[in-house]
């Protein structure tokens, strides 16, 4: 993956979570409906908070570590 994202705070691995539990393999597509929906609202903010919780869906579905391990 060539961009960790970013976390503002804990919620969004809850929502991931919650997005992963509801939608399975789709939840990485409701994410960017969710942040497409806030974009057309023009509320930037959420827009890039659910592109984050997408990216971070992808990332929790690897079966590797992934960047650097201690």
């Amino acid at each position: 993956m060539d961009m960790m994202p970013y976390l503002g705070d804990r919620r969004e691995i809850t929502d991931a979570n919650e997005l992963i539990a509801l939608f399975g393999e789709l939840a990485g597509s409701e994410a960017a409906a969710r942040a497409d929906r806030s974009r057309d609202l023009g509320d930037h903010v959420h827009f890039c908070r659910w592109r984050q919780i997408e990216r971070l869906i992808v990332l929790m579905s690897v079966g590797r570590a992934v960047g650097t391990v201690h």
